[in-house]
């Protein structure tokens, strides 16, 4: 079953106690950009942070928009393509399961 996005929205905004117009079009777009050029958990993430920013800002839907933007750009530019790691995947990982780790110090 599909939800109305729209009608979640309000049912949320009134568990919550606060009166709010969202731009969900906004707030997927930038989702869409962190989850594609960051990676999928930084997305709900910036979402939160633009959200708090704009509201300890008291601003207004284009300062929000500005937030928006802001995190867009950074994510945009961020030089760690989705899914990667610091392996690829063709690289072999050495296997030291003989090897005695328990005199090894760690910072």
């Amino acid at each position: 079953m599909r939800v109305n996005l729209h009608d979640w929205i309000d049912e949320l905004c009134d568990a919550l106690d606060i009166e709010a117009e969202v731009d969900e079009a906004l707030v997927l777009d930038l989702s869409k950009v962190v989850a594609d050029n960051v990676e999928r958990p930084a997305a709900p993430i910036t979402a939160y942070l633009v959200g708090y920013a704009a509201g300890a800002a008291g601003a207004d839907a284009d300062e929000v928009e500005g937030f928006a933007a802001r995190a867009q750009v950074l994510a945009e530019q961020w030089d760690r393509p989705s899914g990667a790691d610091d392996l690829d995947e063709e690289d072999e990982v050495p296997d030291d399961s003989n090897v005695d780790h328990s005199d090894d110090s760690y910072e």
